[in-house]
């Protein structure tokens, strides 16, 4: 029986990108990485991009790869697994999935359970990756989890407890993002700008902020005080979002997106 080095419970938007990220980065050749996926459009559109092995079915997963990523949904998660038991041995298996805890997965199946939170720019390498261990976890497996999600951006060691708040923070910040560059673009097309104009310049400034902050390693409010002259039209924009509470409403979305990942913690056990 054939061997594959990684494989895919679910191969959607999320680990849909990590794969296509892996692939981007050359991690290792297309035929050492099988996925599953029930929907055929999913599996006929990432098998012409990547040239890995898709099936339709979990098991050839389960049983023919050496690591296991489950990208299916938070609510079958454990369904999966139970399902899934047979084959799942003492394999590292590592959960993509928000609000379900390791403890729960170490309860149902006999794998050495980790846990990643990543994001969709896993797809183009940018990812936001935080990685929690399990009471069954390696040094070798860390070590694997972190060099597998470091080929696609940042990955950082986490405890558990942590994990939501980076769902909130990693997962669900790209969408934050797209509404600020959203906002911005509005704005700018209300200021007489073509829409196409205005977000594309909206894309490439939060885009280059960002790399600035990265490679200068200079704080935001660093940042902040090179672009504001007093009196000048940064300062205007500024207070006007000081006095509507932009911070605030980005800082409670956070918190909204971490407590939701909790309660679901809570439903899936």
């Amino acid at each position: 029986m054939r061997r594959y080095r990684l494989g895919f419970i679910g191969a959607g938007k999320l680990a849909g990108s990590v794969i296509r990220g892996l692939m981007r980065a050359k991690f290792c050749p297309p035929g050492n990485i099988i996925a599953s996926e029930p929907n055929d459009q999913t599996r006929t559109l990432l098998e012409e991009e990547t040239g890995i092995c898709l099936t339709a079915e979990n098991a050839e997963v389960a049983e023919k790869a050496e690591v296991i990523f489950v990208g299916v949904k938070p609510v079958v998660v454990l369904p999966v697994l139970s399902e899934l038991n047979v084959h799942l041995g003492n394999k590292l298996v590592i959960s993509l999935a928000g609000g379900v805890r390791i403890s729960s997965m170490e309860k149902t199946g006999n794998g050495r359970f980790m846990r990643a939170l990543t994001n969709t720019p896993s797809a183009i390498c940018r990812a936001a990756t935080g990685i929690a261990r399990g009471s069954r976890t390696t040094a070798e497996d860390v070590d694997l989890a972190t060099k597998t999600f470091g080929a696609i951006g940042v990955v950082v060691e986490i405890e558990e407890k942590q994990i939501d708040a980076v769902t909130a923070l990693s997962g669900s910040g790209p969408a934050f993002v797209y509404t600020v560059i959203e906002a911005l673009a509005a704005g700018g097309t209300e200021m007489g700008l073509a829409a196409d104009v205005a977000l594309k310049l909206a894309a490439q400034t939060v885009l280059g902020a960002a790399q600035l902050m990265i490679e200068s390693k200079m704080s935001p409010e660093e940042l902040v005080k090179m672009v504001v002259t007093p009196g000048g039209t940064t300062a205007a924009g500024l207070a006007v979002m000081e006095k509507l509470g932009t911070s605030e409403s980005l800082i409670a979305a956070i918190e909204a997106a971490t407590k939701r990942g909790q309660e679901m913690a809570k439903e899936n056990k």
